[in-house]
């Protein structure tokens, strides 16, 4: 536990950025739970808008990188608040010299997910069937499992997109299933997908917590959330995302995990970067260090860019 009297004199109350949306503001709850628990000093949460919720328009028209991230970033430079909470996946991977990323805490299941009619999984859809995702690297890998299925396009928060396939709109929506499981609606998904058939984004299921870069007190205080497990694998996925150049719009989906092998800990890395039509698909593995997760990632990003990753990408962009 950090005491609370190392910290009360430039904190008496810790201001904490985040979305508006129910799922953002439960995951940033959550991590202000923890920090008043483990430092005693009071958190609120300071809701900010950004760009990605004001929009309508598909994530990757607006260039996907930052949209969900850009305010909350500016908020906490100008020190409007002192914390901002995104999800992992939404942060850009080029760091801003400006913030620090003190926390990536445990990992909540990664995997994605399906919530469909009449609790039918994938595989039970018929041809034709209407499935919602704004993601191209989920319209991607389903494509590429050739079961017939009609991807849509869809926006807005889980409830909403719910709502259509219980309105009869579409026959399922894709999820991550970290949200669900976040939001205590775990029970409504009727399948979770196994990475082997969609591997999900970059960072998927983890939170990043931000402060200023030269806010010492505050950064001592997330530290103490930071699981290096988690850290290691996100770091190995983002590294390979930076590297093949692409945004989290992109048709790049990546799996990090550590695990224990022949000589302690080692990380798994499994990635794939596919047409949104599903053909052509690449996918790779590579393994390592946790102590060099990084240049694992770039390690198996220039193998896809060997076998011709760039024109996948730069095709969706």
């Amino acid at each position: 536990m950090i005491a609370a009297q190392d910290t009360v004199v430039r904190h008496t109350t810790l201001r904490l950025g985040t979305r508006a949306s129910t799922l953002a503001m439960t995951q940033s709850e959550l991590i202000a739970a923890r920090l008043r628990a483990e430092s005693g000093v009071e958190v609120v949460l300071v809701p900010i808008s950004t760009e990605g919720d004001r929009s309508g328009e598909p994530l990757a028209d607006m260039g996907g990188q930052g949209v969900f991230v850009s305010a909350l970033r500016e908020a906490v430079v100008r020190g409007d608040v002192d914390i901002a909470v995104h999800s992992l996946k939404d942060l850009p991977t080029t760091p801003d010299p400006r913030l620090a990323l003190a926390a990536i805490p445990q990992r909540e299941d990664a995997r994605d997910c399906l919530v469909a009619r009449d609790g039918l999984t994938l595989g039970e859809l018929p041809q034709g069937a209407r499935v919602g995702t704004g993601s191209p690297r989920r319209e991607a890998q389903i494509n590429a499992l050739g079961l017939g299925l009609l991807v849509v396009p869809i926006r807005g928060n889980v409830d909403s997109r719910i709502a259509k396939v219980v309105s009869g709109d579409y026959d399922g929506v894709l999820l991550a299933r970290a949200g669900l499981l976040r939001l205590g609606r775990a029970e409504e998904a009727t399948e979770v997908i196994d990475p082997l058939q969609m591997l999900p984004a970059p960072g998927q299921g983890a939170l990043a917590c931000e402060c200023r870069a030269d806010d010492d007190v505050t950064i001592r205080l997330l530290s103490g959330l930071d699981d290096s497990d988690t850290r290691a694998a996100v770091t190995a996925e983002r590294s390979l995302l930076a590297t093949l150049e692409a945004g989290c719009s992109a048709p790049v989906g990546a799996l990090a995990e550590v695990a224990w092998g022949d000589d302690g800990d080692e990380l798994w890395l499994r990635a794939v970067v596919g047409s949104p039509s599903g053909s052509p698909t690449i996918r790779l593995s590579a393994t390592g260090l946790p102590s060099e997760a990084a240049a694992v990632g770039e390690r198996l990003a220039v193998e896809m860019l060997a076998e011709g990753a760039d024109a996948l990408v730069s095709a969706a962009s």
